[in-house]
């Protein structure tokens, strides 16, 4: 049995070292970067890249996230609908407040809240895949110029406040029109900094957004789908106001 256990031991060592040697391998130290008027410029030409104007003026927007979540926004109010598996959210962005259903029953109380902060949760994660090149200047955003190992600048992006996760840093290597191409993550849900994803497969709403529907990594690949965005309920497939429940209170 002693033997047996000092085996065991052996392995787990081993096991443990090898992922620790894995994780000094592949864990990027988080860059410094170079505040102030290029980093400031640089946001601005990449915000200008993916049509920010025309983001801002879009009302309604409705995307599929990785097959797992459903949304319909009405950014004019900050309403958003937030559908996972048998439950719906009617959720207001400002106050973190709404209405909630498990399947089409109103839900009251602890549980209410519960998937009230939950439904918070993945929008706040889900909404910015979706399209965080539009926050660069939100209040509590620090920007700053990298330079790459080739010479090109890339920009760094750090949410000092607000959201879910405040402190995350995320890293833009953008192409030659400033348009994004790939982003570096030093973010507390993810153990190893500087995890990359790509920021591919893009397309534009009918108000002219341009939004990236493929995060691909080396270990799996986030897809965006069914995104629509435009001036009106219709614009996004609806036929009426989803979030009459929500304004009436």
């Amino acid at each position: 049995m002693k033997k047996f256990l000092k085996i065991i031991g052996i392995i787990i060592g081993v096991l443990v070292l090898g992922l620790g040697i894995l994780f000094f391998s592949i864990n990027e130290k988080e860059p410094a970067g170079e505040t102030g008027a290029a980093a400031d410029a640089l946001a601005r030409a990449m915000e200008e890249a993916v049509n920010k104007t025309a983001w801002d003026s879009t009302k309604y927007v409705a995307w599929d996230f990785a097959g797992q979540h459903q949304y319909v926004w009405d950014k004019g109010r900050h309403f958003v609908k937030v559908i996972w598996g048998e439950k719906v959210v009617l959720l207001h962005t400002k106050t973190v407040t709404g209405v909630a259903y498990i399947n089409g029953t109103l839900v009251e109380g602890d549980e209410k809240e519960s998937l009230i902060q939950e439904a918070w949760n993945y929008f706040c994660n889900d909404s910015f895949w979706l399209n965080p090149l539009v926050k660069t200047f939100d209040p509590g955003v620090q920007r700053s110029v990298v330079t790459l190992e080739d010479g090109a600048k890339a920009l760094k992006v750090s949410y000092m406040e607000g959201g879910v996760t405040p402190g995350d840093s995320y890293l833009w290597v953008l192409d030659e029109n400033d348009r994004p191409t790939a982003c570096k993550m030093w973010v507390s849900i993810i153990p190893v900094g500087g995890v990359s994803f790509g920021w591919e497969g893009w397309e534009n709403l009918s108000t002219g957004a341009a939004i990236a529907t493929t995060h691909k990594s080396k270990l799996f690949t986030l897809v965006l789908s069914d995104i629509k965005g435009g001036m009106d309920p219709a614009s996004v497939g609806l036929n009426e106001d989803p979030f009459e429940a929500l304004a009436a209170k």
